[in-house]
């Protein structure tokens, strides 16, 4: 009889992601995501998941009037609650969950710490290890 083995989050995820501060400026957040080519951040206060920006919430927040990116705090970009998941969440139920909300990440949290984050492209990843572990 053979076991089948279910595929976990924590093998697909990127560990250890580049978080953000709440307080600092969006444009820190752009340097950010440009440097490590990315396009999402968790947003942390002391150490904790606050909330998550991603480059598309922080051009919809720069169309406003009045919105200079040196000076409006990541906090007023974010996403407020974040999709989180722990690393043993099974690879299908989070994709699922992602595609049903068309999210473009989760964040993994274990606890109460961000231990990685799982975002489209990790998911295209999986899936091409995964096809490829069945040729």
């Amino acid at each position: 009889m053979s076991t089948k083995i279910i595929p976990r989050i924590g093998q697909f995820m990127t560990p250890l992601p580049h978080t953000i501060e709440f307080d600092q400026p969006l444009a820190r957040a752009h340097e950010l995501m440009r440097m490590h080519h990315i396009r999402h951040l968790p947003v942390m206060q002391n150490g904790k998941l606050l909330g998550l920006v991603s480059i598309r919430d922080l051009h919809l927040i720069e169309t406003l009037r009045d919105v200079d990116p040196d000076e409006v705090p990541v906090e007023d970009a974010m996403a407020e609650e974040p999709y989180t998941v722990s690393p043993e969440e099974p690879l299908d139920a989070v994709a699922a969950i992602m595609a049903d909300y068309k999210l473009g990440s989760a964040v993994v949290v274990e606890g109460g710490q961000v231990q990685g984050i799982f975002t489209t492209v990790d998911a295209l990843r999986a899936l091409l290890r995964l096809w490829r572990d069945t040729q």
